[in-house]
């Protein structure tokens, strides 16, 4: 499941929570991994994973943990289990109902599942 790789990956790296979802109460910057579109082709895996970087602080905060979330996306492929991972594009995303500064990143990725 390459929401889970991601997952595992980035908590391994990163300073700040990564989930799946919002968490309950949220802390003050923290990492959402969601698997936007995917497909199966000649048994080759590919999936659209958005990666949104949450703050409460400010929008420079959240620009700040998008930067460091596409560099630490660079290396992903060094994982046993992904073949490739390029950046779609990244975009403020901000949240003004939940008044939550995010950024969004957005990769295009092959992978094997065990």
């Amino acid at each position: 499941m390459i929401e889970k790789i991601i997952l595992d990956y980035l908590t391994g790296i990163l300073n700040v929570p990564v989930r799946m979802e919002v968490p309950a109460d949220p802390p003050e910057t923290y990492v959402i991994v969601e698997k936007v579109g995917g497909r199966n082709e000649n048994h080759i895996d590919s999936a659209t994973v958005a990666i949104q970087s949450c703050s409460k602080v400010s929008l420079y905060t959240a620009a700040l943990l998008n930067d460091d979330v596409k560099k630490a996306m660079q290396d992903i492929i060094s994982h046993q289990n992904v073949s490739r991972c390029q950046l779609n594009s990244d975009y403020n995303f901000t949240d003004k109902k939940m008044k939550t500064y995010r950024y969004q990143a957005v990769f295009n990725m092959v992978y094997f599942d065990d």
